[in-house]
């Protein structure tokens, strides 16, 4: 039986993760800690809330005290690491928060989890060996470390130099940056990975896709940056979720992977593509949904693309991503159709409060 400690599995790519694992893994014990801060929402899991083998904690990653107790009463054997703050707009706004939580609490997080390696032996797990007994912490990270691309560069490979240019992805830099030196310095048996842009199920409402999903079912404003000519390279999440158990499972330790949809795409495009689709579902009413883009002030030093290049993980785990763009992006409307009443409850006051600093004043 594996022992997973998950952080921030009440989030979107979390809560996604630990619905996925325990499906596909129903005899291990999954340990989901989360602080249960405005993107983290236990309505996400109500479904496998009672599963046999599952336990939820509220608490933070920056509190040693607890995050030793979870080691030692739970026998911990894997940690995936997804509590981040995550969103660049808000790091914008106020950084502090992402300091404390991307690199305070990841460095709290390893200091117990590499003297709870210690108590127990000092084991790692090993691919070679399939040693399922072994340590290992897994450290999601982003894509956004490696910086911006221009039009014509290749896609980010692990090599890439970081070059992060946001306070989100500096902190993210910095948080890899240390996992790094604890394996290095101290043994501690760490992967990374450095994931694309995810959508679907269960994403907070301030993000691209949902956002805009939102916006265009009520026919509201749908604001975008600039001219919408930023690209991102997009992943399913259950694509990112299969990924990392690929790397769970067969990663090597000390090794860096990166994770990508193999899907570029203009922010414009995909505003219009998923308007185009809210309409073949909804109507038109006499008025395509597109008209409701508006183009609004940059955000300041807004990267202008992100690609990944998938070709380590590919050859080493066998693991490509099979959701195409088109087919995730009608999977996440029908979903988010479906699924009215959960956006209305986060879409709380806080929310609102949000929206209005960062779009208000553009979209006057």
């Amino acid at each position: 039986m594996l022992r997973i400690l998950v952080t921030g599995g009440a989030g979107f790519i979390g809560s996604n993760f630990v619905r996925f694992w325990i499906r596909r893994h129903p005899q291990d014990r999954l340990v989901n800690l989360d602080k249960l801060t405005y993107a983290g929402n236990l309505a996400n899991l109500a479904d496998i809330a009672t599963a046999p083998h599952y336990r939820f904690v509220r608490g933070d990653i920056g509190d040693f005290a607890l995050v030793d107790q979870l080691f030692r009463e739970e026998k911990i054997n894997r940690v995936v690491h997804f509590a981040a703050e995550s969103h660049v707009d808000r790091s914008i706004l106020g950084p502090g928060e992402f300091i404390r939580t991307n690199i305070n609490g990841t460095f709290t997080l390893l200091e117990a989890a590499r003297a709870h390696w210690r108590l127990d032996g000092g084991r790692a797990k090993s691919a070679d060996r399939g040693d399922a007994g072994g340590f290992c912490f897994l450290h999601v990270s982003t894509d956004e470390v490696y910086g911006s691309l221009g039009p014509n560069d290749p896609a980010f490979a692990e090599s890439t130099p970081y070059a992060p240019r946001s306070p989100y992805s500096a902190t993210k830099a910095a948080s890899d940056h240390l996992v790094s030196a604890y394996g290095h310095t101290f043994g501690v048996p760490v992967i990374i990975t450095n994931c694309s842009n995810n959508y679907g199920p269960y994403q907070f409402p301030e993000k691209l896709i949902p956002l805009t999903i939102q916006r265009a079912i009520k026919r509201e404003t749908i604001p975008v940056y600039g001219k919408g000519e930023n690209v991102r390279d997009w992943i399913y999440v259950e694509d990112h979720c299969e990924a990392l158990e690929a790397v769970l499972e067969r990663g090597k330790i000390g090794e860096t992977y990166n994770i990508g949809g193999g899907n570029q795409w203009r922010n414009l495009d995909l505003v219009q593509l998923i308007c185009d689709k809210l309409d073949e579902r909804l109507g038109r009413d006499d008025a395509p949904r597109r008209k409701l883009i508006r183009f609004v002030e940059d955000r300041p030093g807004h990267d202008l693309r992100y690609a990944m290049d998938i070709g380590k993980i590919s050859r080493a785990l066998g693991w490509t991503p099979k959701v195409p763009m088109d087919v995730g992006i009608a999977k996440t409307i029908d979903w988010y159709l479906a699924h009215q009443d959960w956006v209305e409850r986060v879409m709380s006051g806080e929310y609102k409060n949000y929206f209005a600093r960062q779009y208000g004043a553009r979209l006057r």
